[in-house]
């Protein structure tokens, strides 16, 4: 019977130990196998001291229950004796669910946690080969295999030996496995083994010697023919003894599993033969191999089979590898592999992944292999398969900063640890963090984190994942302002033939160029340069991930100029996270905003504020822009004071739509594309108008004073009345007067004709801005007619006069600029000819499609692609418009949702009301939202205004980035673009044309 108060007692230490389950633990501890120690005091806090106490506990009753009886005694009195093995077998109990089902299925391997010799703390290759010398068949392989990772955990877990040792131990112990596999395969087939020498060449961790406990383990095999071998015959057996191999070690017995095999390293791939002689693999690799495979082959190792054969390999491979970075396809190889792959990573799993998150392994590993390869064909230090010495090298040589090199460092070595610790736990293949509270626990407890585990955990793995995102980019860059900047004494420096090397590789066409800028950003003893150097390193990266990257260095030393003597710039750069990166992002992208921002440089401000790039209510904008013209002292000046406006939010809209096109490293680019086209849309066609009401308003004040003798207002039309200007939109507009009291009708339209004349005049003065156009020709009896009607007289045209397609180019007006309540009247007078009574007629169905064809046949401009032309090519803005518009005239009368200017508004209410299928409009709508971004990228990037894409490569690449292609994928846009654009004119030929 158990006493209360010890009851109470135990459970109480329990907890103290660190067990989360203190019921079911004193349960396991009453267990008749642990009656010989369960009082005593030293097995509990070793238990306690363990990763997971509730684990260690149950793995060591079942590993004392499978003990033979004579042999029960030793084993529990070894663990109250030798504090050693104790806190080895414990250790790996409490550390690895896996390790303990193998003991209690092996219960005599706990012995082999017995050390003897110094040899035994730190093994090597030839401890791991006695291991596996009595394996001879697969299933007692994995045997042995797990009984000498169990040294290696024990002895891990520990502390003896740290994550690089145990790294190396796990490379070493891979080795000797598959000299086993490949031993074990020989006997099985010995007329093979004779017909032939197989080298097995380790690639990836195992041939850099840094492995993890679950990994894919990559080969190359390399076959020859043995003497008096016909070649075809002794590649034949070299096959077969390689897929042997490969089965031994990869295949699932009762056992288990040891880890799969990979040789999709190997030329070729999966589709390249398993095994090549050495000549094909040089023949191959001189002709046709790519950077990435150059990039892998840096870890080449031989491990295996035929010393001779295996050396030769490594020998004839070695120069091609450092040769890599003089091909001809470099630059642009390297441009695709520096941008990561984290696409094919579920959105739910990305911020877990210690490999390919952001600030992962990879990108420690990636860049270290980059420069080993930009670097390493001058220097034959840099030579190294392992990445902490390759790094290290790397620093020495000057080629990464000293101290970056040290946060690098030990980042990627706890890393590594958390990667090995999770690994560890049930000896799976996998890189995620985990989510549940007990395995985050176990796992911050085995990386020594006792207090608060899984918050300082969490802290750390954070703390070193920002290192890695932040400096490896760094390591790239810093050296280049080293390059051209005054060193301390004994500081060692890239020469500028490296530094030019290093730029070419990573994307800038003008090396010696760039090198000139960051001497004139960087160079000096002033605060400002002191800044720039910590600036520069983060921003070329960011240029560099562009299509132009020359181009964002260049604007950037040009505001920096412009705004180097403001003390707010650099410090905002500095310490405002996002805007450093969002300007960089914005310098990169294109003319547009560039161009925008050096006529108004202190915009930049906007970039660092979270709000900043929001945009602004039209009642905001346009009472900003009367107030400007209010105060100027004449016309011109009033109409420069709205331009002003006009240009700071030209860039806050064109920098908020690149920052969203793209992304950021902490916010990603916008998926909903038709929110970001409505966005851009609204704020500049908001934009127009204000500067229109400021235009109007310094025309009326200049020639009439506070009064004009007629009421006036400006009406949108076309995309601008729909709210869908693009940023080279012009604006298309009517204009609509009605005299005031006691004025003439003739006075009336003089002062009106003055006004408009002098709106167009201001607007049109010389300057550097993107134009505003001023379009009337949509008018009644278009350029032949007067500029401006009376309402009256709009009514008496429309009642007598007005065609079909007038009727539709009124379903987008709507009122933008001066008298609301005329504006308001016009629109009350024009809803029953958009919106007509029963909607259209046979014969105008018949006239609106008549006119759209003949359009389609003569508008087009010659030479012009019909696939790729945005506005009135196949399945472009017209086709989805007239396709929409066609609905609106047809059934806006009953249905009101369809009586809006908006296009995308218009066929989601059209889909609303059942007049659309779903699929059918989302086809329409994509396409609409594509061929309107296609323009918006093609004025971002050229600064001026395209209906198709741009020919030049570069301009072509650009547009591709913003829409959302990777480096070298232009080809797949236009398809995209074609494929998108064939299914909406389908759509329409069926919906509009009726077919």
């Amino acid at each position: 019977m158990t006493v209360p108060g010890r009851r109470s007692s135990t459970f109480s230490r329990l907890l103290r130990s660190g067990f989360t389950d203190p019921s079911a633990a004193a349960g396991l501890l009453d267990a008749p196998a642990l009656a010989a120690v369960r009082a005593d005091p030293v097995l509990l806090d070793a238990l306690g001291a363990t990763a997971d106490p509730d684990l260690a506990l149950l793995g060591l009753v079942r590993l004392a229950e499978a003990q033979p009886p004579h042999e029960l005694p030793g084993l529990l009195d070894t663990l109250v004796s030798a504090k050693p093995l104790r806190d080895r077998l414990l250790g790996v109990l409490g550390a690895s669910e896996a390790l303990g089902d193998h003991l209690a299925r092996h219960p005599r391997d706990w012995q082999s946690l017995v050390t003897y010799e110094a040899a035994d703390l730190h093994p090597g290759l030839p401890e791991f080969e006695r291991g596996l010398a009595d394996a001879h068949e697969p299933v007692a392989l994995r045997v042995a295999y797990r009984r000498c990772l169990l040294s290696i955990a024990a002895r891990d877990v520990c502390g003896t030996i740290d994550v690089v040792e145990t790294a190396a131990e796990l490379a070493d112990l891979a080795t000797a496995t598959l000299r086993a596999a490949l031993r074990i395969a020989s006997a099985a087939a010995p007329e093979d083994a004779a017909r032939c020498r197989l080298a097995v060449i380790a690639m990836g961790k195992c041939g850099g010697n840094e492995l993890n406990y679950v990994s894919d383990v990559d080969v190359i095999f390399v076959g020859e023919a043995a003497p008096g071998t016909d070649e075809a015959k002794g590649l034949q057996a070299a096959t077969r003894l390689a897929s042997h191999l490969m089965r031994i070690c990869s295949e699932t017995t009762v056992e288990g599993t040891i880890w799969p095999v990979d040789a999709n390293l190997r030329p070729e791939g999966r589709n390249g033969p398993l095994v090549r002689t050495l000549a094909s693999h040089l023949a191959y690799y001189q002709r046709w191999a790519k950077t990435w495979e150059f990039q892998a082959l840096l870890k080449a190792r031989a491990v295996a089979g035929d010393r001779d054969l295996g050396a030769q390999y490594v020998e004839a491979i070695t120069p091609l590898v450092w040769q890599a970075a003089e091909r001809e396809n470099f630059v642009a190889d390297v441009q695709k592999m520096r941008r990561r792959v984290v696409d094919n990573i579920p959105a739910a799993q990305v911020d877990r992944e210690l490999k390919l998150g952001p600030g992962g392994l990879r990108d420690v590993e990636f860049a270290v292999q980059l420069l080993q390869l930009v670097h390493g064909r001058s220097d034959a230090t840099l030579h190294s398969r392992t990445t902490l010495d390759a790094l290290h090298a790397l620093a020495a040589g000057g080629y990464v900063g000293r101290a970056d090199a040290a946060q690098l460092h030990d980042a990627y070595r706890f890393l590594r640890a958390m990667e090995h610790r999770i690994q560890l736990y049930r000896l799976r293949r996998t890189h995620l963090v985990p989510e549940d509270e007990n395995d985050l626990r176990r796992l911050g407890r085995s990386m020594g984190l006792r207090t608060e585990p899984v918050a300082e955990l969490n802290k750390a793995w954070r703390r070193h994942a920002s290192v890695v995102r932040r400096l490896h980019e760094k390591l790239f860059y810093r050296p280049l302002l080293d390059a051209v900047a005054q060193l301390a004494p004994g500081e060692t420096r890239l020469s500028p033939r490296a530094a030019g090397q290093r730029l070419e590789a990573l994307g800038y066409a003008d090396p010696a160029g760039a090198l000139r800028h960051l001497e004139a950003l960087a160079s000096g003893v002033t605060r400002k340069a002191a800044i720039q150097r910590t600036l520069l390193p983060v921003l070329l990266g960011w240029f560099a991930d562009s299509a132009d990257p020359d181009a964002g260095l260049l604007n950037f030393r040009k505001v920096s100029d412009a705004l180097g003597k403001t003390p707010w710039y650099l410090r905002l750069l500095r310490d405002e996270g996002a805007a450093a990166e969002n300007l960089a992002r914005v310098l990169s992208a294109g003319r547009l905003a560039p161009d925008l921002l050096l006529r108004a440089p202190e915009a930049v401000a906007l970039l660092g504020d979270p709000e900043g790039l929001q945009p602004r209510a039209h009642e905001a904008l346009e009472q900003e822009v009367l107030a400007a013209v209010g105060r100027a002292e004449n016309p011109e000046a009033a109409v420069a004071a709205a331009r002003g406006v006009r240009r700071r939010e030209l860039f806050r809209t064109t920098a908020a739509d690149i920052i969203g096109s793209y992304g950021t490293e902490d916010s990603p680019a916008e998926e909903d594309h038709g929110a970001l086209v409505d966005r851009v849309g609204g704020a500049v066609s908001d934009l127009t108008a204000a500067t229109l009401a400021g235009a109007l308003r310094a025309a009326v004040h200049s020639h009439f004073g506070d009064t004009l003798p007629t009421r006036f207002a400006v009406i949108g039309v076309g995309r601008f009345g729909g709210h869908e200007l693009g940023y080279g939109s012009d604006a298309d507009v009517l204009f609509v007067h009605e005299p005031r009291e006691g004025v003439g009708e003739q006075e009336a339209a003089k002062a009106a004709q003055t006004v408009i004349a002098e709106m167009r005049r201001l607007l049109q003065l010389p300057s550097t801005d993107p134009p505003l156009l001023i379009d009337a020709d949509l008018r009644p009896e278009g350029r032949s007619g007067p500029l401006a009607r009376t309402l009256a007289s709009y009514a008496a045209y429309y009642r007598r006069w007005s065609l079909t397609w007038e009727s539709q180019a009124l379903l987008r007006a709507e009122p933008v600029a001066g008298d609301t309540e005329l504006g308001a009247r016009f629109i009350e007078l024009i809803d029953p000819l958009r919106y007509p009574a029963e909607g259209l007629g046979e014969d105008a169905v018949r006239e609106i499609r008549r006119l759209k064809a003949r359009m389609e046949s003569e508008r087009l401009p010659r030479g012009a692609d019909p696939t790729l032309h945005t506005k009135l090519g196949r399945g472009g803005l017209s086709d989805v418009e007239w396709t929409v518009q066609l609905m609106q005239m047809q059934h806006a009368w009953s249905e009101p949702g369809l009586r809006t200017t908006r296009t995308r508004r218009a066929l989601a209410a059209a889909h609303a009301a059942g007049l659309i299928p779903t699929e059918e409009a989302q086809i329409l709508d994509e396409a609409w939202v594509l061929a309107t971004r296609v323009r918006n990228a093609v004025m971002l990037v050229r600064g001026r205004a395209g209906d198709t894409f741009p020919p030049e490569a570069r301009e072509l690449a650009a547009v591709g980035r913003y829409l959302g292609y990777a480096e070298g994928t232009v080809g797949e846009m236009l398809d995209d673009y074609r494929r998108i654009t064939r299914r909406a004119r389908a759509v329409v030929e069926e919906r509009f044309y009726g077919a």
